[in-house]
């Protein structure tokens, strides 16, 4: 179970064409639902990554499917486990509730799924329920919709090579505690598209990027600070041990510790809100602060958790499990006392056990009243006379049972403080809660003020004004390398009833992937509650991202390269609104050049008439720039490149305007295409090139006209042969040379390059 990331099991259900999404992590008690319909399934498990998916027998073949293509593990339940109305009584009994109104308004298909996640955990944990909070709703609308193909092109939570390293998520990890990472990633995944949701996080961190010492120090605190969540849920599972204990006891008392720090503070509402709740814990970390040893064991059969002086018979037993000779011997000092004999002994064998005993000598006086009322006889023999007490009897079962009987008192307070923490167990997740709250905003705090990083505006127009934008991953990338990133502005305000689009053009590793992808990703990080990496940036609400951008093909479901392009441009093209934002890089690239035109030149239409979304389109079909001059919220920008005696150098920066070519046979030969393929394939652009100005048949006249591919493939890989200048150069040694000897050296240089 990785620390850093929720674990969840989630069941789906459709009663009558209304869907449901259930899901929960048990190790943390994180409970929602939301309706869910069909069309919703993939983006909404893209997002949560469960592990596992319940459904029901007989459920609908395309919702298995898309279910399938997510990556769980399938559990089909029987019907019964998702009866609603059954699910409505588990879901009463398990919260000991009358109605579930105070959770929420709940539909029929709600409260299947969530009674199904209910029954299967019945099953699976034999009917030790873990701690669940009550069911949260959640609504889509609320959140931006990105979907499984957009999240993926994006790298938000993995790299395309399947790993975490790479991804956003990775880039701006800055948490120093396991809750505070899990937040991290739900709020990534799920960025918000309500203003006041967003405004006080934004607030939150501005308070830190202030303080940024103050920061600095809270984390350093937030370090030290347990996995409580994860605590609470293997102590109500009965699957804890003492270091469980342990963690709730250092969770709290470290928040108690910060809520000090923070009390007077002048602080953000969700700051306020979230110290708050690390107050009025003081009984509980007083109890487990007397109640247990500073570093635990792992295991309550280990024994040893329970401070000395928290349990008085736990202390003596202790004592005498190790200690028996030294209470013996205190003993033995004592009869001797009483009976006034110096020579009194207790000793032991396997037959008697304990024993008293002294010389024959003394045993008159042991025999006579009033010793021999306390004193009982044993055994006599020819020098020695023995005898017992009853407290040396007890004393004796005591001793031989006091390991067992010290670990059996153990276990009975592990019990008893365990009861104390499940009985304040709300109060405890929303401490945690309000660590992980403030390890969040202390960490990207830190990134903003550690990679320059600004607040965004958020507001309810249709604005997307991003000034000196960087790409985050590609930035770290490059700091790496000691290689600046080249920032770009980006204008996409739309009009009322008006869309935005830019027309990006430019040639291959000029960067307009990136940039296309650094701008969704401005967005993303704004919306979930993040400063962004610009210089200014002004985003009215985004409510979609789609994207498409990359080249892969899916044969698992026999569709090509071109296919799964065209699949991801129909599900934009079909969900798209107004308030969305869409890239699309090289729509149509798989196909032949005027169908591919032609499918781009149509997309970018709908987009603008029908969508009209904010939208970056890039593309090398230059022959769409001139939509700019017909389509009122289009505009043309290409990437800038230089030549330099030959070669290409790409400036990353985006200009207005329209790129006039795409320098592929330029970058062909930077990727090292053997330099008669490179020669050949600039003849050939040359020879179409011209019959495209020229045109009837005279573009294939001039190809019929070029010399075949292998008529001179020497000629093009012949090396130069070496000029004088070269063989003198040769012959030079740097170190022996004199200053004198260097001066005339340069002028017989200078005369052999003339000549």
């Amino acid at each position: 179970l990785e620390a850093r990331r929720h674990n969840f099991l989630a069941a789906y259900t459709d009663i009558r064409g209304a869907g449901a999404l259930a899901w929960t992590d048990i190790s943390t008690g994180a409970f929602h639902v939301m309706a869910c319909p069909l069309v919703r399934l993939a983006p909404e498990l893209a997002r949560l990554a469960p592990q596992e998916v319940l459904i029901a027998d007989g459920l609908d073949a395309d919702a298995v499917g898309v279910i399938e293509q997510c990556g769980a593990a399938i559990t089909p339940l029987s019907p019964a486990s998702f009866d609603s109305r059954s699910a409505e009584a588990r879901l009463q009994s398990l919260f000991q509730v009358k109605s579930l109104e105070a959770f929420g308004n709940f539909s029929r298909a709600d409260l299947s799924a969530m009674g199904a996640v209910i029954d299967y955990l019945e099953i699976t944990q034999k009917g030790r329920l873990p701690l669940l909070r009550p069911p949260v709703a959640q609504v889509a609308q609320r959140m931006m919709q990105i979907d499984a193909a957009t999240r993926r092109n994006l790298e938000l939570t993995a790299s395309l090579s399947g790993g975490r390293a790479g991804s956003l998520l990775a880039t701006i990890d800055r948490t120093v505690t396991s809750a505070g990472a899990r937040l991290l990633e739900r709020r990534l995944s799920s960025p918000s598209t309500v203003v006041d949701v967003i405004e006080p996080r934004l607030a939150a961190i501005a308070c830190f990027v202030d303080d940024i010492n103050g920061a600095e120090d809270l984390r350093g605190t937030l370090r030290r600070t347990p996995d409580m969540d994860r605590a609470l849920s293997r102590l109500s599972l009965d699957r804890a041990g003492p270091r469980d204990l342990a963690a709730i006891r250092n969770g709290l008392s470290e928040g108690r510790a910060i809520h000090g720090a923070m009390e007077k503070a002048d602080m953000a509402p969700l700051l306020r809100d979230a110290a708050g709740a690390l107050a009025g814990h003081d009984p509980l970390i007083d109890l487990l602060e007397h109640a247990l040893v500073a570093e635990p064991p792992l295991l309550a059969r280990d024994g040893g958790f329970i401070a000395t002086g928290y349990h008085a018979e736990l202390d003596e037993t202790r004592k005498l499990r190790d200690e028996g000779r030294g209470v013996i011997a205190g003993l033995q000092a004592e009869y001797a006392d009483v009976t006034g004999i110096g020579s009194l002994k207790i000793k032991h064998n396997n037959v008697l056990g304990y024993f008293i005993e002294t010389t024959a000598t003394h045993a008159q006086k042991m025999l006579s009243p009033p010793l021999s009322e306390r004193f009982i006889h044993r055994q006599t023999t020819a020098n020695q006379v023995r005898f017992t007490t009853v407290e040396l009897s007890d004393l004796e079962t005591r001793i031989l049972n006091a390991g067992n009987r010290a670990l059996e008192i153990e276990k009975t307070l592990f019990q008893s403080l365990k009861q104390a923490i499940l009985d304040t167990h709300e109060a405890i997740s929303a401490a945690s809660a309000g660590l992980a709250e403030l390890d969040l905003a202390t960490s990207l705090a830190t990134l903003a003020s550690q990679e320059n990083w600004v607040r965004p505006v958020i507001d309810e127009s249709r604005d997307f004004v991003i000034t000196g934008g960087r790409h985050p991953v590609v930035e770290a990338a490059l700091k790496k390398s000691g290689e600046p990133f080249i920032t770009n502005d980006c204008s996409l305000s739309a009009e009322p009833d008006h869309s935005a689009l830019i027309l990006l053009t430019g040639p291959n590793m000029a960067g307009k992937s990136t940039f296309l992808r650094q701008n969704a990703l401005i967005a993303i990080l704004a919306q979930m509650g993040s400063y962004v990496p610009a210089t200014r940036a002004e985003i009215g609400l985004v409510s979609q991202v789609f994207s498409r951008v990359g080249a892969s093909d899916d044969l698992a479901q026999g569709r090509s390269t071109f296919m799964v392009e065209m699949v991801e441009t129909a599900a934009i093209l079909n969900q798209a609104d107004d308030r969305a934002l869409v890239i699309l890089d090289e729509i149509g690239r798989g196909t032949a050049t005027y169908d591919g035109l032609s499918i781009a030149w149509a997309t970018l239409e709908h987009l603008h008439d029908v969508n009209k979304c904010r939208a970056l389109f890039a593309t090398h079909y230059h022959e769409m720039t001139s939509l700019a001059e017909r389509m009122a919220g289009v505009e043309n920008a290409t990437v800038a490149v230089r030549e330099w005696e030959g070669e290409v150098i790409f400036l990353h920066e985006v200009r207005p305007g329209g790129a006039d070519r795409s320098y592929g046979v330029q970058v062909a030969k930077l990727a090292g295409l053997p330099s008669a393929v490179v020669s050949r394939a600039q003849a050939v652009l040359e020879a179409l090139e011209k019959g495209e100005r020229e045109g009837g048949d005279r573009q294939k006249a001039l190809i019929d006209d070029l010399p075949l591919f292998s008529a001179n493939p020497a000629s093009a890989a012949q090396p130069a042969r070496p000029s004088k200048l070269d063989d003198r150069l040769k012959d030079i040694h740097p170190d022996a040379l004199s200053p004198r000897d260097a001066l005339d050296l340069i002028y017989e240089l200078i005369d052999l390059a003339e000549n």
